[in-house]
């Protein structure tokens, strides 16, 4: 007996054997109950759905000389038994793929002119019709408006919007849906019994999933698992046969994560890769498989999943394990890997990266996990900066010389009254002797350039305005503290990289200038040339100012003095050049010589 594949030997023969199109199928019977027809229908979707299914459907109910009550045919007349045996003429197939030119329109134009032999109409099934050309198209248009009474056109397309609009407003159009996975493995249970089969759910469950949402590649997918489970599909041979990734791993991933688990996570991602699965693969399964588990945690989304009902229980096991917090950022670390996936050099890396940050979202913030991201990056680059802020002298020293300084009594009044907290902190730090460094807050630290120059054309010109919310505004903090050399180079880094854009020239050569204490507190800083020493000195006080506010000391002044000429080496000319050469290697001029050689 010749073997018919399962896609041939089940395919739908009645309205009501289609599965997964209840609604379109319903208004097709309707249809031919009525008997209002009209003259020119679309059927459109994607593959294996049942679009030229139901055409054939469709057609044969049209030409059935006995119709039952609800619009199916009956399959007894002469016209419903030649169309089963392939030999009828009222129905006719063209496959629009290989006769998409204006010669085969005009053919297929001609044949309408003949009225049916038997039935009432002459149907015409196109398929694929959106390979015809656009000429095809145009010389299609004024027959499918206008076609002769006896003339029904059904189209079958995958792709509608490559069809003109002149066509599809001459049509009515029905869109078929693409296949669920529950409709797909109760129609695989239903040809596994027809077939004697013994089968496990999730098996067929797996295999509706790789058909993605089509009835064909379904039943093709079931012959082939068949073929190879000897008639037992089981869920294991499945998975081997396709090359299907278990979603154990899935399972398990997840699992680890919640507690932590990441050098596990790696072992358990070095033989998924030595399976032969890709990297991209998995992260996009995992991803599908942290949204089911979102979808799992709440009753109302749970029917969402397009799984057996044994998945779905795992499922919603692991949601009650999962946070929801945990869930998003997981999906936002896969989604960003999968963008990156195809640009990566380094493909592994990026997915065992991108793991183990899904394995440290419920990590608890240590401050020293390896590979952590930093959450607190101001605390820390705050801690970072009072190390490499001098210490304050003995408290009993800074009193005496606070009391002393005029600047420090005159700006003590008003931090008092603006703000009792700060003031009495400030004097319980000087009171306690505590020989540990006053806290800053991280907007203390420095100036900006912009905002001083903003705020000195406000004052007089000479004037160093003090900017709010700076060092510069805790006046008591401006005394004679100590800093050494690593101070002082750290502060005029960090102000040449705050100086405006229109200063960006003269800032870029203070970057490479060496300010050195003298006789402390006394600085002096050598430049190159005159130039550079008259520019530097026209914003002279502004240095200062600055370097005052930073290394929190009243007596610093800054000495621009010149290089000495004396240092610098002497320039020469290529002939100088040559005769320097030709002293130190007397071989340089007989070279020249032999060779007749003039200087360039």
């Amino acid at each position: 007996m010749e073997y018919i594949v399962s896609a041939r030997k089940y395919r739908p023969m009645t309205f009501d054997t289609v599965v997964g199109q209840e609604a379109l199928t319903t208004t097709l019977k309707n249809a031919v109950k009525s008997g209002k027809l009209a003259h020119a229908y679309l059927f459109c979707g994607p593959r294996g759905v049942g679009k030229t299914t139901c055409a054939r459907i469709f057609a044969k109910a049209i030409n059935c000389q006995h119709p039952t009550a609800d619009g199916e045919a009956c399959n007894e007349c002469e016209s419903c038994q030649s169309f089963n045996e392939q030999r009828s003429l009222n129905i006719f197939e063209l496959d629009a793929a290989s006769n998409n030119s204006v010669e085969h329109i005009k053919t297929l134009m001609e044949q309408t002119r003949i009225p049916p032999q038997l039935g009432k109409y002459k149907v015409f099934i196109i398929d694929e019709v959106h390979m015809l050309s656009t000429a095809a198209f145009n010389a299609f248009l004024k027959t499918l408006e206008e076609p002769p009474a006896h003339v029904i056109f059904i189209l079958a397309t995958t792709e509608k919007h490559k069809i003109l609009p002149t066509i599809l407003s001459r049509c009515q159009i029905y869109d078929f849906e693409r296949m669920t996975i529950r409709n797909t493995v109760d129609h695989l249970k239903h040809v596994a019994e027809q077939e004697g089969i013994t089968y496990e759910e999730q098996a067929l469950a797996v295999i509706a999933e790789k058909a993605d949402g089509g009835m064909r590649d379904a039943l093709s997918i079931f012959d082939q698992a068949a073929s190879f489970c000897q008639g037992n599909i089981t869920y294991e041979k499945v998975i081997e046969d396709l090359n299907v990734l278990d979603s154990e791993n899935y399972f398990q991933i997840i699992d680890l994560s919640i507690i932590n688990k990441v050098s596990d996570i790696m072992v358990l991602l070095n033989n998924i890769i030595n399976k032969g699965f890709d990297g991209g693969l998995l992260i996009q399964g995992l991803a599908k498989h942290v949204r089911n588990v979102m979808m799992a945690k709440d009753p109302q989304t749970l029917p969402l999943l397009e799984v057996s009902d044994q998945q779905r229980q795992r499922y919603a096991e692991q949601a009650k394990k999962c946070d929801t917090r945990f869930l998003y950022q997981a999906l936002r670390l896969m989604n960003q890997c999968d963008i990156n996936y195809r640009q990566s050099s380094n493909k592994r890396l990026l997915v065992e990266l991108t793991l183990i940050e899904v394995a440290q979202i419920t990590q608890p913030d240590d401050g020293a996990s390896a590979g952590r991201r930093p959450r607190r990056l101001k605390s820390l680059f705050k801690q970072l900066i009072q190390q490499s802020q001098p210490k304050k002298a003995a408290p009993q020293v800074a009193q005496a010389k606070t009391a002393a300084s005029p600047v420090a009594a005159k700006a003590n009044a008003p931090v008092a009254s603006g703000n009792p907290a700060t003031s009495g902190n400030t004097g319980n730090t000087r009171a306690s002797g505590s020989p540990s460094a006053p806290k800053m807050k991280l907007n203390n630290i420095g100036f900006s350039w912009g905002s001083l120059l903003q705020k000195e054309k406000s004052d007089k010109p000479s004037k160093w305005n003090v900017i709010p919310g700076t060092v510069a505004g805790s006046r008591e903090e401006q005394t004679d503290a100590v800093f050494s050399q690593e101070d002082l180079e750290l502060q005029w880094m960090s102000m040449c990289n705050r100086m405006p854009q229109e200063l960006s020239g003269i800032a870029t050569r203070m970057k490479n200038m060496n300010p050195v204490i003298m006789d402390f507190p006394k600085l002096q800083v050598t430049v190159d040339n005159t130039l550079i020493q008259q520019q530097m000195e026209d914003f002279k006080g502004r240095i200062v100012k600055t370097l005052i506010n930073s290394l929190h000391n009243v007596g610093i002044t800054l000495e621009i003095v010149v290089a000495e000429q004396t240092d610098r080496p002497k320039l020469l000319t290529r002939r100088e050049q040559f005769e320097a050469m030709r002293k130190i290697n007397p071989a340089i001029e007989k070279l020249q010589q032999d060779f007749d050689l003039e200087l360039a």
